[in-house]
C-alpha cells in the first residue's frame, strides 16, 4: 500500500531530501564506526560471562564449597609432628641412697651397705646415675581421632551444607537481578533509537512545512508571522532530535558497560507486545516454588537448626582415641626406660561451661522462629509483586493497543492540517500541533511496549523462567507478521 504524495516543486523536494540526509547521516556514520550488532540473547550471555557481580557470587559459592569440604574433614584424625628442646638448671641424677629410701626395706639396705668393708658412705659417690642431661631433645608424632562428639561434627556439616546452598541461591538471585537490569538498559536503548527516529520524522515533517510556508509567504498567501512560527517549530524539532540522540548515546554507554565490550552495541532485538498478557497463576506458582530468595531463608533455617544441635552437643561427653610415637628422645637412661609408643581412649565430660550453652540454644531457637516469620512475609511480598507486575504488563498492552487508533487519527489529522494550510484555511501552529501530537502518541506507544517488556522480564526473572524470554519474542514476531499479511 502506497501513500500518494502532495504536489511539491522539484526544488522543495530536493531540499527536503538533503535535509533528511543531513539529519540521518551523522547518526548512521557514528553507528557504522566501531559498532556491534547485539541481540538481547547474546547480550545476556555476555553479562553472565563478564559481570563482576555474578563473578563475585560465583567466588562466594566456591568458598562455600571449600568450607563444606573442611567441615567434612572433622571426621578424620588430627596428626601432628612436634619437636622440643628443654634446658634444665642441672642434670637429673639418681643416688643409691635416694633409691634405697624409696624402696621397701630401704633403711636396712642402707645400713648394710655402710657395714661393707671398703664401701661405707661412699656408695652415693660410686653409684650415682645420670637419668637425663641438662639439654633435652625430643620429637614425636601425636594423633587424636574423635569418636563421639555429641553430634557437633554432624551439626557443623549440616551448617556448612546449608551455607553452600545459600551461596548458590544468592548467585541465582544476582543472575535474576542482572537479567532485569539488562532488560531495562537494553530495551531502553531500543526505545531511545525509536524515539530518535520519531524525532527525525518530526524534523523532516516540519522542514517540509517550513518550505511550504516560505513558498506561500513569497506568494503572499500567508503572513510573515506564520512563516516565523514554522521556522521556530523547525528549530525546536532540531533541538529535540539532538537531545534524543544524546539520550541514545547515554543508554548505549550504559549497555556497553554492562556487556563489557569495546564497541558501541547496536541492539538488533525490537520492542514487542502480545495480544494478551500471559496467565498469572503459572508465574505465581513457579515463583513461590523456586524463588531463590525463599530458598535462602530455608538455608538460614537449616543453619539455625544446626546451631541448635551444635549447642546441645556441648552437654554430651566427648570420646576420642589418641596415640603418641616418640621419634627421638636422646641417649639418657630416662629415654631408654620410656616406651616408644602409647595409645589409649579418652573421655571428656563437661561439668560446667562458661560459654552460656543454654542461652545459645535459646538464641538458635529464636533465629529459627525469626526465619519462619521472614519466609511468610517474603511469600506474601512475592505474591503481591507478581500480581502487581502482571497487572502492569496487562495495562501496558491495553495502552499500546488503545493508542493504535489514536495514531491513525493523528496521522489523518496531520494530513488535513497540512492540506488546509496549503489552502489558507489553517494556521502554521495547527500544523505544528498536529505534527507534535502524532510524535507524542507514537512515543507513548513505544513507552507502553517498553513497559510491557520490563514487566515480562521481571515476571520471568522472579519465576526463574528467564530462558523463556526468546519464546515470547518469537511469538510476538510471528503474530506481527501474521497481522501484516492479514
Amino acid at each position: 500500500m502506497f501513500i500518494r504524495k502532495k504536489p511539491f516543486s522539484f526544488t522543495v523536494q530536493l531540499l527536503s531530501l538533503c535535509c533528511a540526509f543531513a539529519i540521518i547521516s551523522p547518526i548512521a556514520n557514528a553507528q557504522q564506526l566501531n559498532t556491534q550488532s547485539l541481540s538481547f540473547n547474546d547480550a545476556w550471555k555476555s553479562v553472565q560471562e563478564k559481570s563482576d557481580a555474578i563473578a563475585a557470587k560465583r567466588a562466594n559459592l566456591e568458598r562455600a564449597d571449600h568450607m563444606r569440604n573442611a567441615a567434612s574433614a572433622h571426621h578424620l584424625p588430627s596428626v601432628s609432628l612436634s619437636g622440643n628442646y628443654t634446658r634444665l638448671d642441672q642434670n637429673i641424677e639418681l643416688k643409691p641412697s635416694q633409691l634405697m629410701e624409696h624402696m621397701s626395706g630401704g633403711d636396712s639396705l642402707h645400713k648394710l651397705a655402710g657395714l661393707l668393708p671398703g664401701i661405707g658412705g661412699s656408695v652415693d659417690s660410686l653409684a650415682t646415675t645420670t637419668l637425663a642431661d641438662r639439654d633435652i631433645y625430643t620429637s614425636s608424632i601425636r594423633a587424636i581421632w574423635p569418636i563421639f562428639t555429641g553430634g557437633r561434627i554432624l551439626a557443623a556439616e549440616d551448617i556448612a551444607n546449608a551455607q553452600r546452598d545459600e551461596a548458590a541461591y544468592l548467585m541465582q538471585m544476582e543472575q535474576q537481578a542482572k537479567f532485569e537490569d539488562l532488560a531495562k538498559v537494553y530495551f531502553a536503548t531500543v526505545l531511545a533509537e525509536q524515539v530518535v527516529q520519531t524525532r527525525i520524522d518530526v524534523e523532516e515533517g516540519l522542514y517540509k512545512h517550513l518550505s511550504h510556508a516560505k513558498k506561500m509567504e513569497a506568494q503572499g498567501q500567508i503572513a510573515r508571522v506564520e512563516r516565523l512560527q514554522a521556522e521556530v517549530s523547525y528549530d525546536q524539532a532540531k533541538t529535540a532530535r539532538m537531545k534524543a540522540v544524546r539520550d541514545l548515546e547515554i543508554t548505549q554507554a550504559a549497555l556497553k558497560a554492562m556487556v563489557k565490550t569495546d564497541q558501541t552495541p547496536i541492539p538488533s532485538s525490537e520492542l514487542f507486545t502480545q495480544d494478551n498478557a500471559p496467565a498469572m497463576s503459572p508465574f505465581l506458582d513457579k515463583t513461590l516454588a523456586t524463588y531463590p530468595g525463599l530458598k535462602v531463608l530455608e538455608a538460614k533455617r537449616k543453619q539455625a537448626n544446626g546451631l541448635i544441635d551444635m549447642e546441645k552437643g556441648k552437654y554430651y561427653p566427648q570420646v576420642f582415641l589418641y596415640g603418641n610415637y616418640n621419634l627421638y628422645e636422646g641417649d639418657s637412661l630416662t629415654a631408654e626406660l620410656t616406651p616408644d609408643w602409647a595409645v589409649g581412649v579418652g573421655v571428656s565430660i563437661p561439668l560446667f561451661d562458661n560459654g552460656g550453652r543454654s542461652d545459645k540454644v535459646k538464641a538458635a531457637h529464636s533465629t529459627a522462629l525469626q526465619v519462619s516469620y521472614l519466609r511468610a512475609q517474603a511469600e506474601q511480598d512475592l505474591s503481591l509483586l507478581v500480581e502487581k507486575t502482571w497487572r502492569e504488563a496487562g495495562q501496558a498492552i491495553e495502552q499500546y493497543q488503545g493508542l493504535s487508533s489514536s495514531i491513525e487519527l493523528a496521522e489523518e489529522n496531520l494530513k488535513l492540517r497540512e492540506k488546509a494550510f496549503s489552502q489558507g484555511l489553517s494556521t502554521s501552529l495547527d500544523v505544528v500541533d498536529a505534527e507534535l501530537y502524532l510524535a507524542s502518541i507514537k512515543t507513548q506507544q513505544l513507552a507502553a511496549s517498553y513497559q510491557y517488556v520490563l514487566s515480562l522480564s521481571r515476571l520471568l526473572a522472579v519465576s526463574g523462567e528467564m530462558k523463556r524470554f526468546p519464546e515470547f519474542q518469537a511469538a510476538s514476531l510471528i503474530h506481527h507478521q501474521a497481522s501484516l499479511q492479514g
